[in-house]
Parts: structure tokens; C-alpha cells; sequence
């Protein structure tokens, strides 16, 4: 069956580094894009990067834009965020969902979340 799971959150200080890995099974990934999304206690979901299928296309929220990085490696099914510079405001839990395209498309299967807390 079709899973995604994330990885590699955790508690980091203000102005550190995580590497978030979404790992799917049970599809082609190649044959996908891969966005990543975070939500906040009493905020709205927010999607913040997105990777196309053949990796040559992404895109990011402003909000993360210059700080976070998304890259894939089919090979390994396995799709990245790497983040720099993370700030409190990063604080949330993230997601990766898949979809044929970045947008138009549902996102019809999504990971369980790894939880980011940035905090001193």
C-alpha cells in the first residue's frame, strides 16, 4: 500500500539546521511530485515547498523561502527539506503528501508528521 513517512524532526535552537526525509513505499515516486506541508497548534495548514516529478521544478512558501531546500532521490525513494536558519515561528508539525502535479492536482496521500520544535 501507499505510505509516506517522515523523519528527522526534532527540538533544535534558534538559527540551527534539521533534515526532514519523507520516505515512500507502494508507488513509483518518480511518477509523482512531493509536497511538504507544516501546521502549527491553532493555525492552518500551511504548504510550504513542493518538488515535481522529475526534480527540476520547486517551489516555496515566502515564509521559507532562502532558508529551507526540497530535493529528491528517486533511487532512494526518499524526498528532503533541508532546513537552515530555522526560527520559533518554524515551530510545527510537518507533513509530506503526494500529488501528480506541485498544484491542480489532490494531494491523496500524506505521512503521519514529524514534529519540529525550535526553542532555547
Amino acid at each position: 500500500q501507499v505510505q509516506l513517512v517522515e523523519s528527522g524532526g526534532g527540538l533544535v535552537q534558534p538559527g540551527g539546521s534539521l533534515r526532514l526525509s519523507c520516505a515512500v513505499s507502494g508507488f513509483t515516486l518518480d511518477e509523482y511530485a512531493i509536497g511538504w506541508f507544516r501546521q502549527a497548534p491553532g493555525k492552518e495548514r500551511e504548504g510550504i515547498s513542493c518538488i515535481n516529478s522529475g526534480g527540476f521544478s520547486t517551489t516555496y512558501a515566502y515564509s521559507v523561502k532562502g532558508r529551507f531546500t526540497i530535493s529528491r532521490d528517486n533511487a532512494k525513494n526518499t524526498v528532503y527539506l533541508q532546513m537552515h536558519s530555522l526560527k520559533p515561528e518554524d515551530t510545527a508539525n510537518y507533513y509530506c503528501a503526494r500529488a501528480r502535479r506541485c498544484f491542480g492536482e489532490e494531494y491523496d496521500y500524506w505521512g503521519q508528521g514529524t514534529q519540529v520544535t525550535v526553542s532555547s
